[in-house]
C-alpha cells in the first residue's frame, strides 16, 4: 500500500500536462517554490516509451542490467564533440528543441535556464538539448542561441548532428513522444515538451513537463536526491 500510494504521488507530480502557450520574443524571470526532499526514497527508474515506474534499488543486479541510454556522437555550441564520456559520472537533463521554433521552445529554454542556475556550481549536473532541426541548426547557429539566453558552455549543451541519430535517440532510447503505438519514420517530425532526467549510471529516472513551473520544481528536488544515492 506504502510504495502504490508513493506511486501515485510521484506520477501525478511529473506527468501534469498544461495547455501549449504562444511564443514570446522575451523569456521571464520566475521564481518557482523547491522541495528540499525527494517524496520518495529512490527514484523509480523508467524502461520504456509507457513511462511505467520500476522500483528498483539503486546498486542491485536489476538496476545494472535495466535500459540505460546508449552512446551517440554529436556536436555542442563550441563545436566540441559530445559523446557518453561528457556525462561520465555525470547527472543530466535531457531536452528536444529548434533555434526557430515558433511556439514552445522559448518557456522551454526559460525552464531550463532555472536548472541550469539552481546548479550552475555543480559540476555534477550538465543539461543536453538536442535540435531536431539539425540542418538548420549549425554549430553557429546554436552559438548565437546561447549567447542570446546566457547558457553557459560546459555546462548546458545545445546539440547539432546526423538527424537519423538524434530521431533514434528521442524516439528509441529517451521515449520522449507519447504517441503509443502509433510508429513514425524520419519524416514525422519530432517535437516534445517534456524534460528528461538521467543518472550517472545513463538510466532514465523522471519524466517532466517542460512547460510547467511545479513540474520544474520538482526536477530540481529529484536532481537533489539523485546526487544522494549510493
Amino acid at each position: 500500500m506504502k510504495k502504490l500510494y508513493l506511486l501515485k504521488i510521484y506520477s501525478l507530480s511529473i506527468f501534469l500536462l498544461v495547455c501549449f502557450p504562444s511564443c514570446k520574443t522575451e523569456l521571464k524571470k520566475e521564481n518557482i517554490k523547491v522541495e528540499e526532499t525527494s517524496r520518495v526514497e529512490y527514484l523509480p527508474y523508467f524502461g520504456d516509451e509507457s513511462f511505467t515506474p520500476h522500483w528498483i534499488t539503486p546498486g542491485s543486479a536489476e538496476e545494472k542490467s535495466f535500459h540505460k541510454i546508449p552512446d551517440f556522437k554529436l556536436t555542442n555550441q563550441s563545436g566540441a564533440t559530445i559523446t557518453q564520456n561528457t556525462f561520465a559520472e555525470k547527472i543530466y537533463v535531457v531536452d528536444f528543441f529548434f533555434t526557430s521554433c515558433p511556439g514552445i521552445c522559448l518557456k522551454m529554454t526559460n525552464n531550463m535556464s532555472k536548472i541550469q542556475n539552481a546548479f550552475k556550481n555543480d559540476s555534477e549536473v550538465l543539461i543536453l538539448s538536442h535540435s531536431v532541426t539539425p540542418n538548420i541548426d549549425s554549430v553557429s547557429t546554436l552559438k548565437t542561441y546561447a549567447d542570446k539566453y546566457d547558457i553557459t558552455d560546459n555546462k548546458w549543451h545545445l546539440v547539432t548532428g546526423n538527424k537519423m541519430e538524434i530521431y533514434t535517440l528521442g524516439r528509441d532510447h529517451y521515449f520522449v513522444e507519447n504517441d503509443l503505438g502509433e510508429p513514425k519514420g524520419i519524416d514525422d517530425f519530432l517535437h516534445t515538451e517534456n524534460f528528461l532526467l538521467i543518472d550517472k549510471n545513463k538510466h532514465i529516472r523522471g519524466i517532466y513537463n517542460g512547460l510547467n513551473r511545479s513540474s520544474i520544481a520538482q526536477l530540481i528536488t529529484d536532481i537533489k536526491a539523485l546526487k544522494k544515492e549510493i
